[in-house]
């Protein structure tokens, strides 16, 4: 059984299995590892308006709310939250780690 969706965040993180005391064996995936600021290209930037959520704001720019944590793993922030808590506030908005920006001619 897999516990990863292609949208998760999630989705790269190796899959453990854990016995318990009980001898029972529970899947479990693995610590995810924010990825470094600079693994991640820019190529756009969003201002946040009032009342604003990340989820509304990545199924505009990405094209799909649940990619919301792209747009948290881009910014520096622990709390998510912070990100759309000020209207006027820029968000950098990127390409999904490891993918250059394309090379004009």
């Amino acid at each position: 059984m897999s516990l990863r969706s292609p949208n998760s965040r999630y989705n790269d993180s190796q899959q453990l299995n854990v016995t318990l005391p009980d001898g029972r064996s529970v899947a479990v995936l693995a610590r995810r590892i924010i990825p470094p600021e600079n693994a991640h290209a820019t190529y756009g930037w969003h201002t946040v308006r009032e009342r604003e959520r990340l989820d509304l704001i990545a199924a505009q720019r990405l094209g799909d709310a649940e990619h919301w944590w792209r747009l948290a793993d881009a910014n520096p922030t622990l709390d998510p939250a912070e990100l759309t808590a000020i209207s006027g506030t820029r968000l950098r908005v990127t390409l999904p780690a490891g993918l250059p920006m394309p090379q004009e001619d």
